[in-house]
């Protein structure tokens, strides 16, 4: 599996500081962050888990098109608050989208995918041609 990482040098790093949203009066969205991912390559199949906290199973979109694996979720909040004469709103939008690219090895139609306590787990099964072929013994003849 690849996985792209953004070059985070000097340049875009400092734009990126000088214009988040809390720098001109807002505050900053603390939710929008990409999740950290593990991949683990086992003998019969790869092991992908993302830590997504605070969702639910309906916020994920996961979709495969031409061995790219994509991952993603939108959750938008509206909070309104009322006290006298004063009336407060804050709008949320928090999203992320990971993508992998799988390699030729894998089984694409037996991806299975589960969520639990935070954790987006994926069993990325290998092709039964990929599978390590166990020792054999070659007679002579």
């Amino acid at each position: 599996m690849s996985l792209t990482k953004r070059n985070e040098v000097l340049f875009p790093a400092l734009m990126n500081e000088l214009f988040r949203p809390d720098w001109f009066g807002g505050t900053e969205n603390k939710r929008a962050t990409i999740p950290a991912v593990n991949i683990k390559e086992n003998e019969k199949d790869f092991e992908l888990e993302l830590f997504v906290p605070g969702r639910v199973k309906d916020d994920f979109k996961i979709e495969i098109d031409d061995s790219v694996l994509t991952i993603s979720a939108e959750i938008k909040e509206k909070n309104e608050e009322v006290k006298e004469n004063f009336t407060r709103r804050e709008f949320s939008i928090s999203s992320f989208k990971r993508s992998f690219t799988l390699p030729d090895t894998v089984a694409t139609d037996n991806i299975e995918a589960t969520y639990e306590g935070g954790i987006l787990k994926f069993n990325i099964p290998k092709k039964e041609e990929a599978l390590p072929k166990p020792k054999r013994l070659i007679e002579l003849k």
